[in-house]
């Protein structure tokens, strides 16, 4: 597996994963029902920011996102974000995406990286997260409408360089 830029013609293979981790509604906010130009408009960073795609050979296992967290004086905190496809979890795509997205913020300048939202029954990812040395700042309960839990928290999660 490696890790490099999203190119155009990647699209045909992200939109599936999006459309996937979306419609699950159980880690990410976005509307299920977005239409294959909101998810584009969505996932695929302007620069500053970057989007990337995990690959083994020229399939696309998942993909990641990351930029600046706000603009103005906050723009020193970096964000990103990750969706897997289903049959590469488990095989530590995540981890890599997650390491690559860090890497990048710190050859960036960035100060540390920060998540608004990672849905706390998504165990998987927290543990990921705080593996890779982000911690819990704190929760929001319920904000995240979870189709089988009922509202759960979100957590802000940080990772200072």
């Amino acid at each position: 597996m490696r890790i490099r830029e999203f190119v155009e013609s990647d699209w045909d293979q992200v939109w599936p994963v999006v459309r996937e981790v979306v419609q699950a509604e159980e880690t990410f906010p976005y509307d299920p029902a977005m239409t294959e130009a909101e998810a584009r408009d969505i996932w695929i960073e302007r620069p500053p920011g970057l989007t990337v795609v995990a690959v083994a050979g020229d399939r696309v296992l998942g993909t990641a996102k990351m930029g600046t967290n706000r603009p103005g004086r906050g723009s020193h905190v970096s964000t990103a974000s990750f969706m897997v496809a289903a049959e590469a979890r488990g095989q530590g795509v995540g981890t890599a995406l997650c390491r690559y997205a860090l890497d990048w913020a710190r050859e960036h300048g960035y100060a540390g990286m920060q998540f608004n939202s990672v849905v706390e029954s998504n165990h998987t990812a927290v543990t990921l997260y705080e593996r890779l040395g982000f911690r819990i700042v704190g929760t929001v309960p319920g904000a995240f409408d979870h189709p089988k839990l009922g509202r759960v928290g979100l957590h802000v999660m940080y990772c200072e360089f």
